[in-house]
């Protein structure tokens, strides 16, 4: 398995797609992944990475983007989570600033590969990636894959949530924390989708017929639906992870 950043193998820039990242339709619907999402890897391929098996087919991708940290309004990493980072590094990218901070977009990893240890080196890689364009620091907006089964358990709550060894139950936060990853707080607000409710139906094959809230499989948390005004809104919780970058992470 070979690790590559995208700026040293562009020609991986428009085969990031035949990862299949494997997210629920409704999550399909935020207006600002839509907007930024796809960009992503031709803007920032210096902190992008992909894995090639032994066949050349990619097995594994991992964003990043950039942003200026240290300004007025920011200087604490948001509520509004991936969503907010994702505004704050295009804008950037317009007005030239220059950035001290990567953030993590996805890892998304074959499902052939997945349990591999491929996760741990991907992470190592957009570590390495961001240190070497000379930022400061890498954070991630983790999207704990584990929550899902617990969606009325506050995300406050589910961060705490440990093993006998002291780490994450969460698979995907132990992936982190293993890493040298700190969880910082959790970005309240870090993705949005709204839609009618016949959208809702179609997206999960659920009734969303009464106002109240709906536990959808796959959502982090429960999605309110207000049938008087035909519309339901997931506001999906995510957790800030901070890597710093003064030293190294070895993958496995």
């Amino acid at each position: 398995m070979m690790i590559h950043r995208l700026s040293d193998r562009p020609d991986l820039i428009d085969r990031v797609y035949e990862v299949d990242f494997n997210w629920p339709d409704f999550m399909t619907a935020d207006p600002v992944m839509n907007a930024f999402f796809e960009q992503v890897a031709g803007a920032f391929p210096h902190l992008c990475v992909a894995a090639t098996d032994a066949s050349g087919a990619v097995a594994a991708t991992g964003r990043a983007m950039a942003f200026t940290f240290d300004l007025p309004g920011r200087g604490a990493l948001p509520d509004g989570g991936l969503d907010r980072a994702m505004v704050w590094a295009f804008s950037d990218r317009l007005t030239g600033r220059t950035p001290d901070t990567a953030s993590a977009v996805e890892i998304a990893i074959g499902q052939q590969y997945r349990g591999s240890g491929l996760s741990h080196r991907m992470l190592a890689a957009l570590r390495d990636a961001a240190r070497d364009a000379g930022l400061t620091r890498l954070v991630a907006p983790v999207r704990p894959n584990g929550k899902h089964r617990y969606p009325e358990l506050p995300m406050a709550k589910y961060i705490t949530t440990v093993r006998e060894d002291g780490l994450p139950a969460d698979p995907w936060l132990r992936v982190h924390v293993r890493a040298g990853g700190k969880i910082r707080q959790v970005a309240a607000a870090s993705m949005v989708m709204a839609g009618s409710l016949a959208q809702w139906r179609g997206w999960t094959g659920l009734p969303f017929d009464r106002t109240g809230d709906v536990i959808v499989p796959e959502a982090l948390v429960p999605v309110p639906c207000d049938a008087e005004h035909d519309h339901a809104v997931y506001v999906e919780p995510n957790i800030w992870v901070e890597h710093a970058l003064s030293d190294g992470v070895s993958g496995d």
